[in-house]
This record gives structure tokens, sequence and C-alpha cells, in this order.
């Protein structure tokens, strides 16, 4: 029997990862356990209660205003008695968060092997995105098995000195949970009640979907992100722009102060995962900074403006339906208002692209596992 464990601690994490969770749940031979780090609490556990998966830990170290230090140093000390408890074979993580490379360090530590799902993106610049960049290449560092989405994060890895055997091309996870996800939501959830909210998507005015929550962004880039959407907004009356605004207070304070009030902007919570894939489904064009709707948006065929410089998902800015437009002002209106009013080149954009898999990669890995039990025990150092 072969002893795996899957530690996650933030939403997205949790999206990527729950169709895996419930996938090595269901393969004979593997005895596989879910632990969370609580590093995003409310957020988290929503994601969980839609995938229908409970933990069998839960570090619950969530604390307002704690420090990155913080985090790394209560994950490592946790999760350490949970490995010393198990003994597992191969500890599965994902991407590039804090609870991601600390569980890593930590196993390292214990001489147990670590798979690292959505390996070898970069952007070449170890502080952008900051944190996310570094974790990311330091988890590749210790990691033993490396779960690639696409053919550039395969070279990328080669490059850096990762055996090939070592390298498994999976397609990405998060396409998994998007097909699953929307084959089951059609409407909003009761969870929904911003009256507003929902008759801007019942009604025919074209949606601009916004999300934004970068460290690298707080201060003077949300401040330009704002008064570009403000401006927006004001030339595009008939148009809805839609917000949910992560409870970050960096993003919180400057998004709620400049953008109240504005009849056609909507300022709303963070939505549920069911609740915000309908939404995705519903926008013409996405306005992001964040890593995983640069994957979702265009499997969606919805054009996607990624507010920062640097991405470590050049993939579909090569296809042509992902554009860097980074925190400029002006960058960002005219290149909104040019999706907005030339239909050619929305179209363009619009196209159907997925570079990223084609939603088995949830099965791949798991196939993966089963098929190389006695290699990943002989993975752990005596």
């Amino acid at each position: 029997m072969l002893k795996t464990i899957i530690i996650i601690g933030t939403r997205p994490e949790a999206i990527k990862m729950a169709l895996l969770a419930k996938e090595l749940n269901k393969r004979k031979g593997i005895k596989n356990y879910l632990c969370v780090s609580g590093q995003h609490r409310s957020m988290l556990d929503q994601v969980l209660d839609f995938f229908a998966i409970k933990p069998d830990f839960d570090l619950n170290i969530m604390q307002e205003n704690q420090q990155l230090n913080d985090i790394t140093g209560k994950i490592i000390i946790e999760v350490s008695k949970i490995y010393d408890q198990i003994n597992p074979d191969l500890i599965l993580v994902h991407g590039d968060t804090n609870t991601c490379f600390a569980a890593a360090l930590a196993a390292y530590y214990k001489k147990i092997p670590v798979a690292h799902v959505e390996a070898g993106m970069r952007t070449g610049n170890i502080n952008v995105p900051f944190p996310e960049e570094a974790n990311r290449v330091l988890t590749g560092r210790i990691s033993n098995f490396h779960f690639a989405p696409t053919s550039l994060n395969v070279k990328n890895l080669i490059a850096e000195g990762v055996k090939r055997d070592c390298i498994i091309k999976t397609g990405n996870t998060v396409i998994d949970s998007l097909i699953y996800t929307s084959k089951k939501i059609k409407i909003f959830s009761d969870q929904v009640t911003d009256q507003k909210l929902i008759k801007a998507v019942s009604d025919i005015k074209k949606i601009i979907l916004v999300t934004g929550h970068r460290r690298e962004n707080f201060g003077g880039g949300f401040k330009n992100i704002c008064l570009a959407l403000k401006n927006i907004a004001i030339q595009n009356p008939d148009c809805y722009i839609i917000y949910p605004v992560h409870l970050n207070p960096n993003v919180q304070q400057p998004v709620l102060k400049a953008l109240t009030g504005i009849n056609n902007i909507i300022l709303t919570s963070p939505l549920s995962y069911p609740d915000f894939v309908f939404l995705l489904n519903r926008a013409y064009l996405i306005l992001t900074d964040s890593g995983g709707i640069q994957e979702e948006g265009p499997s969606l065929g919805k054009p996607v403006l990624v507010m920062r410089d640097i991405t470590e998902r050049p993939e579909a800015i090569q296809a042509g339906t992902v554009k860097l437009v980074g925190t400029d002002r002006k960058k960002i209106e005219k290149e909104v208002n040019h999706l907005l009013n030339d239909k050619k080149q929305y179209h363009k954009m619009s196209k159907m692209v997925n570079p990223y898999g084609d939603g088995k990669a949830t099965e791949k890995i798991a196939d993966w596992i089963i098929n190389n039990q006695s290699r990943i025990k002989k993975a752990k150092p005596e």
C-alpha cells in the first residue's frame, strides 16, 4: 500500500487539487490523505464543500496580518508532525504558494519524496511575482517528480538540470476542474443575493470581469488599476464591470475607496468557485492579475488582459488569447476599449485555444503514481 498525502492551503490550490484527491481516493493500492494549512480559511472551505472532500488534517494556521515568515515557519513545524504520524511515501504539493514550498521543504528535511504538481512554470525573475516565483523555483529544486502542464514547462525544468524521466507532462489540473464545474453550474447559487449582480448577469450588456490581488500591485499598481476601471466604466455606460474584491486589506481599501458608487461597477465579496465559473462563462472579457485565470479564460474562449509585466504562463500569449497590459492606466484603458469596440480583434482573441491540456491531467497523474509505486518508494533515502 502506497501512502500519499496532498497538502494545500489556498483556494486556487484546492480548486486544482480537489479532483486529484478524489481520484486517488478511488484508486486501489493507495491510501491518500488530505492536509490543509488553512492559509486561505473561508475561501478554501468553500471549495472543499463544493467538491465534497474533507481534510484528514487541518493545520488552521491563519491569523490576521501574519507575515510570510510566520506562515512558512508554522507550516513547516506543524506539517512535520503529520509526516511523523503517518510516515507517507510521497508528498504532493501544488504550484507556488507558501504552503507548497513549506510543505515540500519539511518533506525534504524528513527525506520524504516530493511530487510537484503544476511544475516548471517560470517568469525568469525571482522577485516577480513575489513570493510565488521563488516558492515555485525552490520547490522544484527539492522535488523528486515534476508534473508539468506544458511542453514549455518541461523545457524549463530540463534547462535547470532536472532529469527527463522525472518529468511527466500532464496538462493542468485546473482545466479538469473547470470542465467538471462548467457541466454542473448553469445559474448562480443561492449564496448570491446581490440583486445588482444577478440583474447584470441576466442583462444583455457586456460584462468585464475583473480580479486583482497580486502583492506586487499593492499601492501604486492598484491605484492605477482603479483609475483605469473608473474611466472605462464612464466611457462605456453600456457595459458592466464586475469585480469580486479580494479580502486582503491592501486590495479592499483602494478598490472600495475608488470604485464605490459608480453605477455600472459592481463590487462583490469573493464568490464561491462554482459561482465564479458561472460568471467566467457569462463574461465578455477578463481583466486580471491572477495566474489560473490566464488558463481558464482561454479555455472558455474569453480574451484575457493580464495586469502584470511578465507571466509564468506565456503559452496563451503566444496563442494570441492573452495579452499583458501591466498596471499602466492608459494601456489598460486602450486595450479594454479596443476589445469592446473592435469585433475583429475580439474574435481573434476569443478563439477557443487551450494550450493547457485536455481535461485529463488528474487521471494522468493518478495513473503515473499507480504505475510507479516501486520507483516512488525507492526515491526515499535510507
